[in-house]
């Protein structure tokens, strides 16, 4: 082992987190909570502005003096420091948001306790603690949860507990209470030493202060606990998604849905009567010739894009891409009383599109496209196929003759074939098979290649 592999593991230790394969494979989902939280903050930012603008209005209303200012001051400081905030929030951990968030917290914390320099009013400091602000602290622990980080929950409440009580112990400690009036108070309520205690306008109430730091911190531990919770769910639904977007590679999204609600594994193979549908350019090795690469890749995208719609619009399964072709079933996984409907409704839709594209290719200079379309029903077997990558696959008679139908087109100058039995089942199915054939016409007994017995089929 080399020197800097066996120091990988050692440097790790370094770092408190790092990231880990689910965080890795969950960067979409951090990206959309990352779009989410900054809505998050623009929505707390404005509703900071709009209580501060409340506040500072009620207390002109409670206090006509010119000693409000000091507190429209401290409204002032914690309006511009939530505008940083919203600057500064991310998902996850960032210094800089928590910082800030820390002078959040030493902006209320200091306007609470330092008495205001404008006021005239001589009053014990202890009664700044009287008026019940520090509930205000719990307006800010809510807005926390809007970083999607119970780290970030617990700092603040943290944080809280330490600067709240380093505070009002700092003012205890430095406080002068006015002489007197504490005794007045004991006389008068002699044998009542509890109302006296809250009454006496020089008690800080100890006790009080250790409740409301307590039950902060209870408050504090259990939304981060929630948020933790929140980000694992989070985190788990990102991966149920994920494993919907990959079925949707290959699945018609209504079969996605199926798949996602049914508790049988793909990997049981059995046999189902399916609608094959395969679809390939005509003459695309000529077309491709001498052609930009670049060009070419640019064709067969927009081709598979468009084919692909179709099949997934028919409730189709996208089985798989043939380079300049694809191969769709119907009534895959889960078969459909509508399947041969489908493949066929599918294949004169995807006539329709390369039809409507060639106008745009014309308009452009670009060559038309020409597409051959085979069509067949009849038996396969499907089932999840190899051992660490697995593949769903269909497999049968029925495949190969919808192969070869396709390749009839060439032939018999044709752009759909579809076999006899994908007439006869679409009479089953009770749609109207004049309809989905009015443009196709009965050959009967004609030969296909690879096939034993010649085959009655319809062209268009």
């Amino acid at each position: 082992m080399s020197d800097t592999a066996a120091s990988e593991p050692r440097a790790r230790w370094f770092f408190f987190t790092r990231p880990n394969e689910v965080e890795i494979e969950n960067k979409y989902t951090e990206a959309a909570l990352e779009r989410h939280k900054r809505e998050g903050l623009e929505l707390a930012v404005r509703a900071r502005w709009i209580a501060m603008g409340l506040t500072g209005l009620l207390l002109i209303f409670l206090n006509p003096h010119w000693e409000v200012l000091w507190y429209h001051f401290i409204l002032l400081l914690i309006c511009a420091n939530g505008w940083m905030i919203r600057r500064a929030g991310r998902v996850g951990q960032s210094r800089t948001e928590l910082l800030l968030i820390f002078v959040d917290l030493l902006i209320m914390t200091l306007g609470m306790i330092i008495p205001n320099p404008f006021s005239d009013d001589v009053r014990p400091l202890a009664m700044q603690f009287r008026f019940d602000n520090f509930q205000y602290f719990f307006v800010i622990l809510a807005a926390g949860t809007m970083a999607y980080s119970w780290r970030t929950v617990i700092a603040i409440g943290t944080w809280t507990a330490i600067i709240w009580t380093t505070g009002w112990v700092i003012a205890w400690w430095v406080a002068v209470p006015i002489p007197g009036i504490s005794e007045k108070v004991a006389e008068a309520l002699q044998g009542y030493p509890d109302v006296a205690e809250m009454l006496d306008p020089n008690s800080f109430r100890s006790s009080i202060r250790i409740q409301q730091v307590i039950v902060f911190l209870m408050v504090a531990v259990t939304l981060g606990v929630s948020m933790r919770r929140l980000n694992h769910l989070l985190m788990t639904n990102a991966g149920l998604e994920r494993e919907r977007a990959n079925l949707s590679r290959y699945f018609s999204p209504n079969v996605v849905e199926e798949l996602s609600q049914n508790d049988d594994p793909l990997k049981q193979v059995r046999k189902e009567n399916v609608a094959v549908l395969f679809i390939d350019i005509v003459g695309f090795t000529k077309y491709a010739a001498g052609r930009d690469p670049y060009d070419v890749i640019e064709v067969l995208r927009g081709f598979h894009a468009r084919m692909e719609a179709e099949v997934f619009r028919h409730h189709g399964t996208l089985d798989k891409y043939l380079g300049d072709g694809l191969m769709a079933t119907f009534g895959t996984p889960v078969t459909t009383p509508l399947d041969a409907t489908n493949a066929v409704s599918c294949a004169r839709g995807m006539v329709t599109v390369i039809d409507r594209w060639n106008i745009e290719r014309r308009r452009a200079g670009e060559p038309e496209i020409r597409v051959g379309i085979g069509v067949h029903y009849g038996s396969v077997v499907l089932g999840d196929i190899g051992a660490n990558r697995l593949e769903f696959a269909v497999i049968g008679d029925a495949v190969n003759v919808a192969a070869k139908l396709e390749a009839m087109t060439r032939e018999l100058q044709a752009r759909i074939v579809l076999s006899d039995a994908v007439r006869l089942q679409l009479e089953q199915e009770g749609s109207s098979a004049s309809e989905l054939t009015a443009e196709f016409t009965e050959n009967k007994g004609h030969p296909v290649r690879g096939v034993e017995y010649p085959m009655d089929i319809w062209v268009m």
